[in-house]
């Protein structure tokens, strides 16, 4: 946006973002707006707020609700991340439940909108939009793609990192019966190069370990064959199939020297 450009109000500058397809704006890009600094300004925002022509989602950013979303009060998650998290100064992807309907496996349907970043943040919960944060240090390694969304692109996991990371963090997405439902489907976007680089690249042997076993159950045994090969050469640690529970006096998988203490099954 032209930095000269004044607007008389506020509600003129959201108005014109608005035409030009743009859906978040931050308190400090709203200074632009002609007599409307410090005091008058934290006003005009509260007065629309209050309209609900506009949402806070975070201290200093704010997202525009157009008419047709007069009803929810809020946007999809989606026409904002790649806004919100360079107002964060985050690196991000949208990962796991999220990044696997937008994949296709859409068995399920979140409720919530999952991002992953390297560092810890805050999950946003406001009336109609929850965003959930999932902190991983090494994301920056992890291999994503390029979403087109309605006014943009933003960055979601290829569908091996996102099957992994259901895996890593199964507790907090369900369990490993909704993991497997979600596997089902989303193993036909996965290609066996696919899991190897994110293998590769992740360095989370255990979770592929448990992945691997994930999809054989799920009959993919031609997708897994490669990875197996790649995870025995590693000669790694046996892991047990759900970290949280005992495991003594359960079975172990040799292919995967995988401990199954637990039972899972998908719906699919």
């Amino acid at each position: 946006m032209n930095t000269r450009a004044r607007f008389s109000d506020l509600p003129d500058f959201v108005d014109h973002l608005q035409s030009q397809g743009r859906y978040s704006f931050s308190k400090a890009g709203a200074e632009i707006v002609k007599d409307n600094n410090g005091g008058a300004l934290r006003k005009a925002l509260w007065r629309l707020e209050s309209k609900k022509r506009i949402r806070r989602i975070r201290r200093g950013f704010y997202v525009i609700v157009p008419l047709e979303y007069s009803r929810t009060g809020i946007i999809p998650a989606e026409w904002f991340i790649a806004d919100l998290m360079k107002f964060l100064d985050q690196p991000y992807y949208v990962g796991l439940l999220s990044a696997a309907a937008l994949h296709g496996a859409s068995h399920q349907q979140p409720q919530e909108f999952h991002v992953v970043v390297p560092k810890s943040e805050r999950d946003i919960r406001i009336e109609g939009l929850r965003i959930r944060f999932f902190k991983k240090t090494s994301m920056k390694s992890s291999p994503t793609e390029e979403a087109k969304t309605s006014t943009g692109y933003m960055h979601i996991s290829n569908p091996a990192v996102t099957a992994v990371d259901l895996v890593a963090y199964a507790s907090r997405v369900g369990g490993l019966d909704r993991v497997l439902t979600v596997l089902q489907e989303l193993s036909e976007k996965i290609t066996p190069h696919m899991l190897l680089e994110a293998a590769n690249r992740e360095k989370s042997l255990s979770n592929f370990q448990r992945l691997g076993w994930l999809l054989q159950h799920a009959q993919k045994d031609e997708l897994v064959a490669s990875l197996a090969d790649w995870i025995l050469k590693k000669q790694p640690n046996r892991t047990p199939l759900d970290p949280a529970l005992p495991r003594k006096g359960f079975p172990r998988d040799s292919r995967w020297n995988v401990v199954v203490n637990l039972q899972v099954e998908g719906e699919l």
